[in-house]
């Protein structure tokens, strides 16, 4: 399928610049929006990113932008990741066969799905997640695997591994993601995005989320710019939120270009409990660490000790899977029927089995000792240091069908996330700022993931940095070839 003029000249154009097009009048955003359709028809059959769309209504939201730029992103098409983001009236599976059957309609909007709106953004979808987002690659049983946009033999990553895709093959600029271990940062590395996962209480999750517990909400995007002007439409608390950040002293996007000035860093360039680590992942954190050298800031071999705890994981099972267990009771909720075996993956299930074998008391003790990691973790920020850089993935992106469903095996799905991703869930319980930059790509042209991480509240270094690092060694020619 060939693609019109305007579906090939705007694929890989930001949102900043898709705005700025329906702002001067040089596309609209019914335009734009049939350029975003169009991409999906010719891509989305062969990587499977986004599951489930509203053209018509996305049209008539189109019609309602003219040329004068009267919102922020004011007929950029976007679409939704299906998890955890009700856009009410329309349908919303969370990866799971039982809601897909059912044909769950969200009653109302989230708060942020409501920002969103407010900013312009015209919502025509929602994209891939596995089933409510509890492993890190995009294959649910309801909707099948969705692929890497690079190599459609690899993950895309997950939880936000619909977005991902759908954002690195061109279909649109940004998409909504979650973060509760790593969903935003680990699609990002692995389809060469910009993948910020915010503070804790940056952005409420009202009405539904806690902003006490492990996940955040934002997005993915091409560019530093789009993640900062979205930041700036979306952030802020809502009511009842238990958790609220810092406010910022001024726009992200002001951060965008900012000296950040001569900045401490640490790295860790290894796996901490001893398993592989692809030497690409190495040699992509010396390569970073060198260029952040070269642009004048202090790098030395230091990160928190806290996180050498071989136990991470294990510690906090008995929050995971309580996690998992209320998730499956908010189902049953949402079917409006007593949830069994068959509704539910085998791994998922299984957690959730697990929870009714822990006690208040296990629970308690898994929150406390969360804390305690939380304060020894943040420390080393507050010693001196302004940065860490890490690998994103220990390993490149996996082939599809490297986690999956074992039944001699149920939670060895999780074992395996666990040692590919090392590095990305301490910073859910930490609650700090954590961005993924696509600066490293191997020679066959796969992405590399680099994370960042800053002390709580500040997004806005991350930000700086991010821009900074954009500047002197741009990505935006890494484009899939499909």
């Amino acid at each position: 399928m060939s693609l019109s003029d305007l579906a090939r000249q705007t694929r890989f154009i930001d949102g900043v610049g898709q705005a700025e097009l329906v702002a001067t009048g040089k596309v609209s955003a019914s335009e734009l929006l049939e350029a975003a359709i169009e991409r999906t028809a010719a891509f989305n059959p062969l990587i499977n990113a986004i599951n489930i769309t509203w053209f018509d209504h996305a049209r008539e939201l189109a019609k309602k932008f003219k040329s004068s730029g009267d919102k922020k992103f004011g007929g950029v098409p976007f679409v939704l990741k299906d998890l955890g983001a009700p856009y009410a009236g329309q349908h919303m599976s969370n990866g799971n066969i039982a809601l897909k059957n059912a044909n769950y309609i969200a009653p109302v909007n989230s708060h942020l799905v409501q920002k969103f709106i407010d900013s312009g953004l015209v919502t025509f979808g929602r994209t891939t997640s596995p089933e409510f987002g509890s492993v890190p690659v995009t294959e649910p049983l309801a909707w099948g695997a969705t692929r890497n946009p690079f190599d459609v033999t690899r993950t895309p990553g997950g939880s936000s591994g619909g977005s991902a895709a759908a954002i690195a093959v061109g279909i649109v600029p940004m998409a909504s993601g979650g973060d509760g271990g790593g969903s935003i940062r680990i699609p990002a590395a692995c389809c060469g995005l910009v993948g910020l996962k915010t503070s804790q209480g940056r952005i409420s999750l009202a009405p539904f989320g806690d902003e006490a517990n492990f996940s955040v909400q934002f997005a993915l995007t091409r560019t530093v710019r789009d993640t900062a002007a979205l930041l700036d439409a979306v952030h802020g608390p809502g009511v009842g939120d238990r958790v609220i950040a810092p406010a910022a002293v001024r726009p992200y996007m002001d951060e965008v270009g900012a000296d950040p000035g001569k900045l401490r860093i640490g790295f860790i360039d290894h796996h901490l409990t001893g398993a592989k680590i692809d030497n690409e992942c190495v040699q992509a954190v010396r390569d970073t660490c060198n260029l952040l050298e070269s642009l004048g800031h202090h790098v030395e071999n230091s990160w928190p000790s806290a996180l050498d705890d071989a136990d991470f994981f294990g510690k906090f099972t008995a929050m995971w899977s309580t996690n998992m267990s209320v998730g499956l009771n908010t189902l049953g909720q949402m079917l409006g029927r007593a949830v069994t075996k068959d509704d539910v993956e085998l791994m998922n299930w299984t957690m959730g089995e697990y929870a009714h074998s822990k006690t208040a008391t296990d629970y308690a003790q898994a929150v406390y000792t969360s804390v305690i990691f939380r304060r020894k973790v943040q420390q080393w920020w507050a010693d001196g240091f302004d940065l860490l850089v890490t690998p994103t993935t220990a390993q490149l992106p996996l082939p599809i069908g490297t986690i999956r469903n074992m039944p001699e095996d149920p939670m060895g799905a999780l074992r395996i996330a666990g040692e590919w991703i090392p590095l990305t869930a301490q910073f859910n319980t930490s609650g700090q700022p954590a961005i993924n930059v696509p600066l490293q790509w191997t020679q066959d042209g796969i992405p590399v993931g680099i994370q960042i991480v800053a002390a709580y509240g500040r997004e806005d270094l991350l930000i700086r940095v991010a821009s900074q690092l954009e500047t002197a060694q741009p990505w935006a020619h890494h484009t899939p070839k499909l």
